[in-house]
């Protein structure tokens, strides 16, 4: 399945924050859109700067047109107020993209859990986000830090526990 592009990524002025500041609002909300969209489809969760700013996102190569360095860092700034992006060094280096908060993702899980009769029983992080049985479920493949994340929102709501095993980290589903 291919990315669908939103109308304005081909549009040249998209790549060039607008100084009028209600169309720089827009703007930016489109761009925070593109962004979590982009990283939902290609399921990235980790990011890199220097990376990010030759991925097809922010480097439109058919109509030659990029986004700034210091726009991007805009633009995630303006994620990061949304809560859906952390920075993981005071250098702004890397950071984490959460397209799903971890509250929406414990969510899914329990509603499996729920779905499949699976209340009552204890999983290795692998087997939950990696396993054969998860396969068809969107959070396949979610990244540990994400997992435990959400995990841990589930448990604040008193519907599973993480617990420590033999080899690594599980969690009770109730």
């Amino acid at each position: 399945m291919s990315f669908d592009w939103p109308w304005q990524y081909n549009f040249p002025p998209f790549f060039t924050l607008q100084p009028n500041v209600d169309t720089r609002q827009k703007q930016l909300a489109a761009w925070c859109s593109l962004a979590l969209s982009y990283c939902r489809h290609h399921k990235l969760y980790t990011l890199d700067i220097m990376e990010v700013q030759e991925c097809p996102v922010f480097n439109h190569k058919n109509i030659d047109r990029k986004l700034s360095t210091e726009a991007i860092l805009i633009v995630f700034e303006e994620l990061r107020k949304k809560g859906n992006l952390e920075w993981l060094d005071k250098n702004k280096t890397q950071c984490l993209v959460m397209w799903r908060r971890p509250e929406e993702w414990g969510k899914l899980i329990y509603q499996w859990v729920s779905k499949n009769g699976m209340v009552n029983t204890v999983f290795t992080l692998y087997e939950l986000a990696n396993g054969d049985d998860t396969e068809s479920e969107e959070f396949h493949g979610l990244e540990e830090w994400m997992l435990i994340r959400s995990l841990q929102a589930l448990q604040t709501d008193g519907k599973a526990e993480v617990i420590t095993m033999d080899d690594g980290k599980g969690v009770k589903f109730f």
